[in-house]
């Protein structure tokens, strides 16, 4: 199996499940998507700063989904009309960036294109940092690459933060995946403590380290919430010991170029207890263990 098929694949996470029909109603277009994902999902901390909407409490325990299946489930509660018509912003699902992400990706799996999440770090919300964040990499077939799309940024939120690049072709020097963020802090071009969580003083190189494990889940179709936590991601704050450096530095390696190293990120995965996803995650947030399933 090729990259470009088993990133066309529907995952256990992104399948759309019995609202496959829905999904496959929708328009083709990648644009068309993202406006889609923006009609459906609220992202629940900017929700009364940017659309005046006060989520209530019950609603925010919907960013914890973690199944596409599922959150069609609250998506359709509310409003049961076709999933191309946009919802006003207190009729959408709360969620955050990998919510957001996750729902591009079924969508545009159903359209048989390949398409995967990437965990990693965006330049565009606090100037001088890069924050803790997930975006979408689909295949363009015309120009026969891979395109960082971020179905977070609304014309909304491209106005409050003042972004000025292409949304669906994110350059790579405004977001940068887990392995591109590592590589430039071990090698002194970068300052690990500007990546991470700017507001809850959650950066470093231990941030990135858990960053790049839920990438390589992502990569091998377990697309994990950030605040999932397993096997080999350090503890918050931790100094890593050199044994743990050149095991990240290994795992930087493999997933730089996902394409490239495709057989040994399956065989990596597979074979590494320490990456595999298992059937219980630690949720930071919910300070809790959780089944995936």
């Amino acid at each position: 199996m090729t990259p470009l098929e088993f990133h066309a694949r529907q995952s256990t996470m992104t399948s759309p499940g019995r609202y496959a029909r829905r999904l496959a109603a929708l328009p083709d277009d990648l644009g068309a998507l993202a406006r889609t994902v923006q009609g459906l999902a609220i992202y629940d901390v900017a929700a009364r700063d940017f659309y005046g909407v006060d989520l209530p409490r019950k609603r925010i325990d919907q960013i914890h989904l973690r199944r596409v299946e599922d959150m069609l489930d609250r998506v359709l509660a509310m409003d049961d009309r076709p999933l191309a018509q946009e919802r006003i912003p207190r009729q959408r699902l709360a969620s955050r960036c990998r919510g957001f992400v996750a729902l591009l990706l079924s969508m545009s799996r159903a359209k048989g294109v390949a398409a995967r999440a990437r965990s990693g770090f965006g330049a565009y919300f606090n100037p001088g940092t890069f924050e803790d964040h997930w975006a979408c990499e689909a295949w363009n077939a015309t120009t026969e690459r891979w395109v960082l799309a971020d179905p977070q940024f609304d014309e909304i939120w491209r106005d409050r933060l003042g972004v000025r690049h292409d949304v669906l072709d994110v350059p790579r020097d405004q977001f940068l995946v887990a392995a591109d963020a590592w590589r430039l802090c071990r090698t002194g071009k970068a300052d690990a403590s500007r990546f991470g969580i700017n507001f809850g003083g959650l950066r470093g190189l231990w941030f990135i380290a858990g960053s790049l494990v839920r990438d390589i889940a992502a990569l091998n179709g377990v697309e994990m919430l950030p605040w999932d936590v397993w096997g080999a991601q350090p503890q918050s704050k931790r100094r890593l010991e050199r044994s743990e450096l050149e095991y990240f530095d290994h795992l930087a390696e493999l997933s730089r170029d996902p394409d490239a190293s495709f057989a040994e990120l399956r065989e990596a995965y597979a074979g590494d207890e320490r990456l595999r996803v298992p059937a219980r995650v630690f949720n930071v947030l919910r300070e809790r263990s959780e089944s995936i399933n």
